[in-house]
C-alpha cells in the first residue's frame, strides 16, 4: 500500500500538485483585492463605501459590478468548483499505486491545464480555448476517478 509520506515519490508528486493548486486558488483572492484597488470599485458590501485610507473617496458607484474585477471572481469561482474534486481524486488515485510516470503526467498535467485555463480566462480568450483547457483537466479527473473506482472494486 502507498505510504502517505513525503518520502514516497507518489505522495510527494500529489503534494506538489495539490499545493500548487491551493496556492493558485488562494492567490485569486489576492488578485481580486488588487484588481478592486486598481479599479477603485467592484466592491460588494455597503460597508466598503466607508472612508478609509484604502478608499479615501468612497462613491456609491464603487458597488456597481466592474467587469475587470468580476472576471477575476469568475476565474476564482471556477477554481472553487474544480479544486475540491482534484484534491480528493488525486489523493485517492495515488492510493491505487500507479506508476510514478503516470501519476506525474496526470497530476502535473492537471496543474498545467488549470494554469492555461487561468491564462486564457484572464486574457479574455475565446470560450472554445478556455473549454479546451478545462476539458483536459476534466478528462484527467475522470480518468483518475474511474481508475480508483475500478481498483477499489478489484476489477
Amino acid at each position: 500500500m502507498t505510504s502517505i509520506s513525503l518520502q514516497n515519490p507518489l505522495f510527494a508528486t500529489y503534494a506538489i500538485a495539490a499545493t500548487l493548486m491551493i496556492l493558485k486558488a488562494v492567490g485569486m483572492s489576492w488578485l481580486t483585492v488588487v484588481r478592486m484597488m486598481q479599479e477603485k470599485g467592484g466592491f460588494r458590501s455597503p460597508e466598503d463605501l466607508r472612508k478609509t485610507p484604502l478608499n479615501p473617496a468612497p462613491h456609491p458607484s464603487q458597488l456597481a459590478p466592474n467587469e475587470r474585477v468580476e472576471r477575476i471572481r469568475r476565474i476564482q469561482m471556477n477554481d472553487l468548483e474544480n479544486l475540491p474534486f482534484f484534491l480528493v481524486a488525486g489523493l485517492l488515485f495515488i492510493l491505487t499505486e500507479p506508476s510514478l510516470l503516470l501519476a506525474r503526467l496526470l497530476l502535473f498535467g492537471y496543474v498545467v491545464s488549470r494554469l492555461l485555463h487561468f491564462a486564457a480566462y484572464f486574457t479574455g480568450r475565446t470560450h472554445d480555448m478556455r473549454a479546451t483547457f478545462w476539458s483536459v483537466g476534466s478528462f484527467i479527473l475522470i480518468f483518475m476517478t474511474v481508475r480508483t473506482l475500478l481498483v477499489a472494486l478489484g476489477i
